[in-house]
């Protein structure tokens, strides 16, 4: 029995897949015709999972011309029909991702590119088991200037940031509230939800799963229902990574660890040191920061986060319990060991993401590296490797970089180079006002 014979409620379908830039791409389809997408699937061309974030086909991509802009087969993903509760009509979502007409994968599907790496996991008898941490702001953008929204309880605007503040998710209880039921329809799982160090700005955590493919679909998922939602409430949700020049970016950090054969952490023993295999994990995530820069960072604004003293890190460093590190190992139990990457900005990709971040911890693992010593105290005031502090530096990186490779397929890399540098071309062109406006709720 199909998902929609239990929703009889369901009026129409979008079907569609997740571009380079995490962008959804696809078709809405009347229900009477969704059966054939959920046996056949469905046809575009393979040139759209690699447009620019404005939507335009990239103008040296061998997908367009080259090839005739051949079309490439879209088939569902595991994931199955989601509702789409921010939407007026009920309607759902499904889910597909890129094939060739022979069966074989279309490489430069991010979804894919995740898939590759957790297939190379399970070669080793290994699974990862992923969480991530949402940021976003909620943002009145009816004026010229960004300004945080008014409570819907008060009609006030908050003065200043609130961190973990009760208050300030009170003031917005109604939009939470929705916010979860909707999680609760999506099979998205939505934890705790807390108020952060910018004004309107919030995070809410996605519990761990013992499988990154369906980790990346709630986090890609999760920022279409938000927007959506605010948009409900009057107002905008952005997940950009620098929205407000006077506070803190919005990140998208990753908290992974990685069971064996049998469910054991490979990274947990009776130490708070940890395990071998978790070195040589973060060695890898260290090794992998300055040649996957772009993937962490993707867009023009989003190294306006990364500057010191901003709550985002800008050394290529390790630590236990220290934020201000790139790569943490979180106190609490021993048995609890894992790593939290807390690089990447909210703009992000979250299929790339997680490839980039599990498949640089793999190399580690691989290459059996070893990390330097862990830091302690204010990274910012520490003489340290630097993260790539520009755009067009962070794309020459990925470019040229022996490590992208063997996480990425090689088509996925040029892909995405391609793409990143006719951005960086028309982001030069655009005011900031104009840049601000498009990327606000975009990302």
């Amino acid at each position: 029995m199909s998902w929609l014979d239990d929703h009889p409620e369901i009026r129409n379908v979008r079907c569609g897949a997740a571009d380079l830039n995490g962008q959804a791409r696809g078709k809405r389809v009347p229900r009477r015709f969704a059966a054939k997408l959920e046996t056949d699937g469905t046809r575009f061309p393979l040139s759209v999972l690699n447009l620019d974030i404005w939507g335009e086909d990239i103008d040296d991509s061998p997908l367009v011309f080259e090839s005739g802009d051949a079309d490439g087969l879209l088939l569902p993903t595991e994931r199955g029909y989601v509702s789409m509760p921010w939407l007026q009509s009920p309607s759902a979502l499904l889910p597909l991702w890129a094939f060739h007409d022979d069966g074989t994968p279309f490489t430069g599907d991010p979804r894919h590119a995740l898939a590759r790496v957790l297939d190379r996991y399970k070669e080793r008898g290994l699974t990862p088991v992923a969480a991530t941490e949402m940021e976003f702001y909620l943002v009145d953008d009816s004026g010229k200037e960004l300004r945080q929204p008014k409570s819907p309880r008060s009609g006030k605007r908050r003065a200043g940031a609130e961190i973990l503040s009760l208050r300030a998710l009170d003031a917005f209880d109604g939009f939470f509230n929705e916010l979860y039921d909707a999680c609760d329809a999506m099979d998205i799982p939505a934890e705790a939800a807390i108020s952060e160090g910018g004004v309107g700005q919030f995070e809410v955590n996605l519990e761990h799963v013992p499988d990154a493919l369906k980790a990346a679909d709630d986090a890609w998922l999760f920022k279409m229902l938000v927007r959506g939602l605010a948009r409900n409430h009057g107002m905008a949700a952005s997940f950009m990574a620098k929205p407000y020049e006077d506070y803190a970016g919005n990140g998208l950090h990753t908290h992974f660890s990685v069971l064996d054969e049998s469910g054991k952490n490979v990274f947990a023993n009776d130490t708070a040191e940890g395990t071998p295999l978790l070195h040589n994990a973060i060695a890898g995530c260290l090794a992998g920061i300055p040649e996957l820069a772009l993937i962490f960072a993707p867009h023009g604004n989003s190294y306006e986060r990364l500057v010191p003293g901003a709550h985002a890190p800008t050394s290529i460093c390790w630590a236990y319990d220290n934020r201000t590190a790139s790569v943490r190992v979180p106190g609490g139990s021993f048995a609890a060991r894992r790593i939290e990457h807390r690089l990447a900005g909210g703009d992000v990709n979250p299929y790339l993401f997680l490839a980039a971040v599990l498949g640089s911890a793999l190399v580690g693992i691989e290459d059996n590296m070893t990390p330097p010593a862990p830091i302690t105290g204010n990274s910012y005031d520490q003489k340290l490797p630097q993260v790539p502090d520009n755009w067009s530096d962070a794309i020459d990186a990925f470019a040229q970089s022996k490590l992208a490779h063997r996480i990425f397929d090689a088509q996925l890399v040029d892909n995405l180079t391609r793409t990143k540098r006719q951005e960086m071309a028309h982001f030069a062109e655009m005011t900031p006002e104009e840049q601000l406006d498009h990327y606000l709720d975009l990302v």
